[in-house]
């Protein structure tokens, strides 16, 4: 099973969207894309914004978004 799972990440991407607002993010896809693309900065050489408890940089890119050190822009940003 996935640790942390999609539902939690979408809570912790969608936090700072105010009532009555549109989510950022509304499907596992978002997630998946966001995540992926992190993990291919990563693999390019880009540093790891949290201390890698993994050297996988899937794992690496997941933790980051759960602590909230990247974000998931809306078309709009």
């Amino acid at each position: 099973m996935l640790h942390p799972s999609y539902s939690d990440l979408m809570k912790v991407v969608n936090s700072e969207v105010e009532h009555g607002e549109a989510p950022v993010v509304n499907s596992r896809y978002s997630i998946v894309m966001a995540t992926a693309k992190r993990a291919r900065q990563l693999i390019a050489g880009e540093d790891a914004l949290v201390p890698e408890k993994s050297n996988k940089p899937l794992s690496v890119a997941v933790e980051e978004l759960n602590q909230g050190k990247i974000r998931i822009l809306s078309e709009d940003e």
